[in-house]
């Protein structure tokens, strides 16, 4: 018996996902497209202006408010996580039952259960990966929180500007490279479902992988939501 019962189109499909995957952070981080700035992007501009305005404030309950709520959400995600991982392993232990139900459906392919426990121990990885860049999202929130704590208070920003800054520049690249991680983990759970097509074929894997892609791919670049954030101006990165 075949130890991979894998045809050649699962292993492009698999590459298409790889592809897809990498080519949208490269996209979402700025490599890719200069002439068009992502909303993730944008966002880490209107980061640095929070931090800047709440320099000027002496009373920081609603800054510290936003960071609680930045830092709970990365919980929430993280706790999703572990549950999706869970659920995963459920699977593993009615493999027989599931493949089952997916031979019952018109679409499915060739398959087996070595294949089948294959595909979960991927999608077990994904979820995984999703968990540790929440997880540590959280714990660099948590640190920028920290940080903001030790920014200077308004008069002493007047009184020493340039070690205001210091301190400012520090609380914005946690919060940036904080948000860096939970994107990716956001965008880990969001290609898993393109990766749950595989359950099906490879023709459906690559198909709805290239339907999240352009979602997520429109979401960053020409959805409402990124000519909301408005369009800083070149010295803004």
């Amino acid at each position: 018996m075949n130890p991979l019962p894998l045809t050649l189109l699962d292993y492009i499909a698999l590459a298409f996902f790889g592809f897809s995957w990498f080519g949208f952070g490269l996209m979402s981080g700025g490599h890719v497209f200069r002439s068009r700035t992502s909303l993730s992007r944008v966002m880490q501009h209107h980061r640095r202006i929070w931090i800047h305005n709440a320099m000027k404030r002496d009373l920081r309950m609603i800054d510290t408010q936003i960071m609680a709520g930045l830092q709970n959400g990365t919980a929430f995600f993280a706790s999703t996580s572990i549950i999706a991982i869970g659920g995963c392993f459920a699977m593993l232990g009615s493999t027989e039952k599931v493949d089952a139900v997916l031979r019952d459906l018109p679409l499915f392919g060739a398959a087996g259960r070595t294949a089948f426990e294959m595909k979960v121990c991927g999608l077990i990885a994904i979820f995984g990966y999703a968990f540790f860049k929440f997880g540590w999202s959280y714990r660099l929130f948590n640190y920028c929180t920290i940080l903001f704590g030790g920014l200077p208070m308004a008069q002493e920003v007047h009184n020493d500007p340039q070690a205001a800054e210091t301190a400012a520049e520090r609380v914005i690249d946690m919060n940036i490279l904080a948000g860096k991680h939970f994107n990716a983990g956001l965008r880990a759970i969001f290609m898993s479902i393109g990766y749950l097509g595989w359950f099906l074929n490879a023709t459906m894997f690559m198909l709805m992988t290239g339907f999240i892609f352009f979602v997520l791919l429109r979401r960053q670049f020409f959805s409402r939501a990124r000519d909301a954030a408005g369009n800083p101006g070149p010295g803004a990165f």
